[in-house]
């Protein structure tokens, strides 16, 4: 199966993006968001340019989504890169308060030099940064306890820059999702269309799907045999669609799901497929693991 690359870059993003490095020169903190799914495939190859000296906090959301021994290794291989992170998930509010806390302590800085140059302290003013879809609007309604800025599980929901008081101690800029222009690695977007962290017209469902089970394959041959109480990716297909991926490719495996539930339509195989595992009913899967650190033991539930 083949497809033309991976590219998505609306006007909308663009503009935004314009608006957003003006906005930049205002800024003390910069919030990073990226997907706890796909830690590297989620960050932007222009963010340290635009941020320079600026105080930074990397947060990964969606933790829910991965197994407990996956975030540790991610946690152990950000703080050896002399990065901590924080580890965030919206939908619930889990790590949300700390990432206030975390912002505001960013900002003391700021506010000791104001006062040293005689300058009354003033709000810190943070900016929310990440791709679409990493759930940055839902950290703003979590941060503030009630919903004031779109948030929905798709990309481009948020279109255009607009700042939120979250505390008297607090302002943030809720920025759309930017995109670099050009993908050039095409396996970081198609974890981004696994992870439903690009928009849908940027890629075939089919492909896609196809793909993610040969991520999950390849994982597989990597990991060290399980318990019973620890069942595989693959295994977590097999008891959902009663059909094993072992003895198939991606695109055969779609196949034989179509022919077994969907009356041999493919693009719906393709877009349940990819629905379950963005709602986690495939249980917690990792599309990414540390540079270095091979796949944790713990590499899904079903």
């Amino acid at each position: 199966m083949s497809s033309p690359a991976i590219q998505w870059y609306p006007g909308h993003i663009a503009k935004a993006e314009k608006a957003l490095l003006e906005q930049l020169k205002r800024i003390d903190v910069v919030l990073e968001v990226r997907d706890a799914r796909i830690p590297l495939a989620t960050r932007h190859p222009k963010i340290d340019q635009w941020i320079g000296a600026k105080e930074r906090l990397l947060v990964l959301n969606r933790v829910d989504m991965i197994p407990a021994s996956v975030r540790d290794d991610w946690d152990t291989w950000f703080r050896q890169q002399g990065t901590p992170v924080l580890f965030t998930n919206a939908q619930q509010g889990k790590g949300v308060a700390g990432l206030a806390k975390a912002a505001q302590a960013k900002g003391k800085t700021m506010n000791q030099r104001r006062h040293q140059r005689g300058l009354r302290p003033r709000p810190v003013r943070a900016v929310v940064l990440g791709f679409p879809n990493v759930g940055k609007s839902a950290l703003i309604n979590r941060l503030l306890k009630r919903k004031v800025v779109a948030s929905a599980r798709r990309p481009g929901v948020t279109r255009q820059l607009r700042w939120v008081r979250i505390s008297d101690e607090l302002e943030l800029l809720d920025a759309p999702g930017v995109l670099p222009a050009q993908l050039t690695d095409q396996q970081a977007a198609l974890k981004l269309a696994i992870c439903d962290d690009i928009g849908e017209a940027a890629y075939d469902d089919e492909l896609v799907a196809a793909t993610f089970v040969e991520f999950l394959k390849q994982d597989h041959a990597q990991l060290p045999s399980r318990t019973a109480d620890q069942p595989s990716a693959l295994e977590a297909l097999a008891t959902r669609y009663g059909i094993h991926p072992t003895a198939y490719s991606g695109e055969a495996y779609l196949m034989q799901m179509s022919q077994a539930r969907y009356q041999g339509d493919r693009q719906r195989a393709a877009r349940q497929l990819l629905t379950d595992y963005r709602k986690g009913v495939l249980g917690t899967l990792a599309l990414e693991y540390p540079p270095m650190v091979p796949p944790s033991t713990e590499a899904g539930s079903a």
